[in-house]
């Protein structure tokens, strides 16, 4: 009697095709889990700020079961973690900033998982003299994504730092749905 509740139960589940289809931040959440690995590029700024202009190194990592993306640079080699992660059906992002913040960001629903965008929803810690306001990822290919960050400064004025990252030689992508 209880395997044909369960056939039963099952049989009801696969007429569902939504129960078994993920959710947009799934499919984002998935697309950037994709991208672990070691990546080198240029950050480029608007206004061009020298201290932050030039090469950068960054460095993906799936962690805790999958249940968390964790995203580092190292700028004046101190290590700045940025945590992404599944919060309900909410793909959320924090940034541990070495100006001794954390901004708590929410992705925008989008229908395209290769291009995710945080917007601002809280901030933790000191306000000054800077904080992320802003985070967008664009996945141009396995080897290839860019990283669009906008800072808000004193006065409300903002810095977009522009990351154009590859895959560093030698670093293979995870296999397919890791």
């Amino acid at each position: 009697m209880k395997s044909l509740a369960l056939l039963l139960g099952v049989g009801v589940l696969s007429l569902c095709p939504s129960a078994w289809a993920q959710s947009p931040s799934q499919s984002s959440f998935g697309a950037l889990k994709n991208l672990a690995g070691t990546w080198t590029g240029r950050v480029t700024t608007d206004p061009p700020n020298p201290e932050i202009d030039g090469s950068i190194q960054v460095t993906i990592r799936v962690a805790s079961r999958g249940n968390v993306l964790v995203h580092e640079i190292a700028p004046g080699g101190v290590p700045e973690p940025t945590l992404i992660f599944l919060e309900r059906d909410r793909l959320t992002l924090v940034h541990y900033c070495e100006a001794g913040n954390r901004p708590r960001m929410v992705a925008r629903r989008s229908p395209d998982p290769k291009i995710v965008e945080f917007d601002f929803v809280e901030l933790s810690g000191k306000k000054g003299p800077a904080y992320l306001h802003h985070f967008r990822w664009t996945i141009l290919s396995a080897d290839h994504h860019t990283e669009d960050w906008t800072f808000m400064l004193p006065g409300d004025k903002r810095l977009h730092a522009h990351f154009d990252l590859k895959r560093a030689k030698g670093d293979a992508p995870p296999p397919a749905g890791k």
